[in-house]
């Protein structure tokens, strides 16, 4: 069973710094659950047939010209059975002067009325793409995230593999701390995760033997960061005599998270391996992937022609 999970509209209000027209007793209590906005066109019209009240309404320059059209005692009909709707809320856009009739019968249902100076599309976008990250799906993962020259790698394996200690090593190297020991993954979209530390552990690193240490405070501020996309799932594991180990690369391994599928390597684990310059390097090279050049693809089509097998 999916959990759905919702934000205070007075959040909404403070990231976007809208303008209040009028908000109810109850504000505080009121929660956003869809990430999905719309212009209520149509029923401003008169259609109500598909009416979502969940979703927050936004009147632009369209919906506004429409209204001013109509004559007064036709306009205040369809405000009065727009507000008998019961949308969550309503803002504004372009500073667009908020009709007096919609106002007092807003206040009088309890409807939030808000308005700000951005341009319609621009602002909706904006909105939706903060919803999506607010009300992701989303997972707790015991491993670390690191950013590692712009590639978000998770780190995951058995508690004593070394995920800490190499999260530290690459901190020293100039590379950036997201999350260490638990993970809050977002499915912000269909193509990206998003992963993050909880509040209360961000910025702390364990490490046995020494305690809790505060990356930001030893490294400084350029040494931590508060969310990454997740570009790569690197998976550590002791290494087994005799297992069969990926030597060219060609494996193209996936893991699911959340419904995405994220590119994985398992990367084996013994004394003597330094896994901070083969994290660098598993980062570098899956960026050079994403630009299009494969090198086990290049070397194993050399191999092949070199063999005549081409």
């Amino acid at each position: 069973m999916s959990t759905e999970y919702s934000i205070p509209l007075s959040k909404i209000e403070e990231e976007f710094s809208l303008e209040r027209v009028t908000v109810p007793e109850n504000y505080e209590d009121i929660l956003i659950s869809t990430p999905e906005v719309w212009r209520p066109g149509l029923a401003l019209a008169g259609f109500y047939e598909i009416f979502d009240k969940d979703r927050i309404s936004i009147i632009g320059n369209a919906e506004h010209r429409y209204l001013l059209r109509l004559d007064p005692d036709d306009r205040k009909k369809k405000i009065i059975d727009f507000i008998n709707a019961m949308p969550v809320a309503i803002i504004f856009t372009r500073d667009l002067i908020v009709f007096e009739e919609l106002a007092e019968n807003a206040k009088r249902a309890g409807i939030p009325v808000f308005t700000t100076r951005e341009r319609t599309s621009p602002f909706m976008a904006s909105l939706i793409s903060s919803l999506n990250t607010h009300l992701a799906p989303r997972i707790t993962r015991h491993g670390v995230l690191v950013e590692v020259y712009g590639e978000g790698l998770l780190i995951l394996g058995d508690s004593g593999v070394g995920k800490s200690e190499t999260a530290i090593e690459l901190v020293k190297r100039g590379h950036r701390l997201i999350a260490d020991d638990a993970v809050e993954i977002k499915r912000v979209s269909a193509k990206t995760l998003v992963g993050s530390a909880p509040e209360i552990i961000r910025h702390y690193v364990e490490l046995r033997g020494i305690g809790i240490v505060d990356v930001r405070r030893l490294f400084g501020m350029g040494a931590v960061k508060q969310t990454e996309k997740i570009d790569l799932v690197i998976n550590l594991e002791p290494w087994v005599q005799g297992k069969m180990y990926d030597r060219l690369g060609l494996d193209d391994e996936k893991m699911d998270i959340l419904g995405n599928l994220v590119s994985s390597i398992t990367i084996p684990v013994q004394p003597g391996r330094n896994l901070a310059i083969i994290l660098e390097i598993a980062a570098m090279n899956h960026r050079q992937k994403k630009m299009g050049y494969n090198t086990a693809e290049e070397f194993n089509k050399r191999l092949m022609d070199q063999m005549g097998l081409n």
